[in-house]
């Protein structure tokens, strides 16, 4: 099979521990996770994988395996490999969907804007056919009608110029009218969010994440993009293994915007890991997407900084769209929130036997979730991009043996 990455035979080599603390938890409960991401990793299909849990607020899991740079399937044999570590940040990519439905009920909770109030009251020209009675919680829930773009092809170079991307959302002809539907809007849902933000505070959201939440808690990544001369830090992703089979790679393409061979170059580059994309380029490693899941699943607080009251996230989390097949999941059956990904019992994005879950998935094998029946906080990352391959059972197996391990809170 093509677009394998070198696994090295010794693995402890290229294994990272950062502190963790087993004092409430089996150790061997640990080692057996750990186990599971080796297994995953002897796959290969991803050159760097990080795992970070905590449980009732301590680090338990604070893992990376593998290269930040060097390994990927096309570099030679003879390139220079980097080790990754659990400081080494990534492009998490819709896993910043978390970040900013945080962010947005924070604002709402503060008075800046209302879910319901409509889109058109925040950009004018969002109106066109039959758009404006669309809500910001129609947005926020993946149900306005515009899943993909429709008409010319965004000028990529402009994805910064707010003028720019409102008149091309103002221009969207919606495949349905607002609120009829939930379809993953995976490519218009991080220009909305950014422009009605814009609109309603006079701020830009990266702004509003840093000065309101990232900051005060200390975090050096988490936020959307990175300042330029940190570019060279950021760990680039791969796309791995064979391409996807034609009917679901012309689906997959339609929902972000083209095949993984295309745009996984692409997010690796300046232009993108420099913008502003709500829904796709939060830079973060797997340790601080743990911590920001902490702050959740403590109700909206942590370390004395409230960002939510726990009402305002309890009514985030509650369910408003049933279990069904997902194109945000792999057409896996999925549970939704207000901005948030739920889990469930039987199918989900954060293992078996989690319905209190919540979070959101990146592009591809990326979590962050807050499981409170569990007191479990965490973050997953990977940086293969890879298609359909015999071993992909290994990632959600990874995931439910998280969920066997950490027993739910009695």
């Amino acid at each position: 099979m093509t677009g394998r990455i070198r696994v090295p035979d010794d693995l402890d080599a290229i294994t990272d521990v950062g502190a963790e603390d087993h004092s409430e938890i089996d150790p061997a409960a640990v080692e057996r996770i750990w186990d599971a991401v080796r297994h995953w990793y002897r796959a290969g299909m991803h050159p760097a994988i990080q795992l970070c849990l905590r449980y009732n607020g301590r680090v338990i899991l604070n893992r990376a395996i593998g290269h930040g740079w060097g390994n990927g399937p096309d570099d030679p044999p003879d390139a220079e490999k980097v080790p990754v570590t659990t400081g080494t940040p990534f492009c998490v990519y819709s896993a910043a969907k978390a970040i900013t439905s945080t962010v947005v009920h924070m604002l709402v909770e503060r008075g800046h804007f209302s879910l319901d109030d409509r889109v058109c009251e925040y950009l004018p020209d969002y109106t066109s056919h039959g758009k404006d009675r669309t809500t910001i919680r129609h947005v926020m829930t993946h149900s306005a009608g515009i899943p993909i773009y429709t008409g010319p092809r965004p000028d990529l170079k402009r994805m910064d110029d707010s003028e720019y991307t409102r008149r091309m959302l103002g221009e969207i002809r919606p495949l349905h009218r607002p609120g009829l539907v939930h379809i993953y809007h995976g490519l218009t849902w991080g220009p909305l969010i950014r422009e009605i933000v814009s609109a309603a505070t006079g701020k830009n959201i990266r702004d509003i994440l840093a000065t309101e939440i990232l900051d005060p808690l200390g975090f050096r990544w988490t936020n959307y993009g990175v300042a330029p001369q940190d570019v060279p830090l950021v760990a680039p992703s791969y796309a791995t293994g064979p391409p996807m089979p034609g009917p679901l790679e012309k689906v997959f393409s339609l929902a972000v915007g083209g095949s993984l061979q295309k745009i996984v170059p692409f997010s690796n580059s300046p232009q993108y890991l420099t913008s502003v994309l709500p829904s796709s380029n939060t830079v973060s490693t797997a340790d601080e997407l743990s911590r920001f899941a902490e702050l959740l699943r403590r109700g909206g607080e942590l370390d004395g900084v409230r960002v939510l009251r726990p009402d305002t996230l309890r009514a985030a989390v509650r369910e408003c769209r049933r279990l069904r097949p997902d194109v945000a999941t792999g057409l896996v059956p999925l549970r939704w929130g207000t901005g948030f990904m739920l889990g469930s019992n039987r199918f989900g994005p954060f293992g078996r036997n989690a319905p209190a879950a919540f979070g959101h998935t990146g592009l591809t094998n990326i979590a962050i979730w807050a499981d409170p029946d569990r007191r479990l906080a965490a973050g997953l990352i990977s940086s293969g991009k890879p298609g359909r391959h015999r071993e992909a059972d290994r990632y959600p197996a990874l995931l439910n043996r998280i969920t066997a391990e950490i027993p739910v809170a009695r």
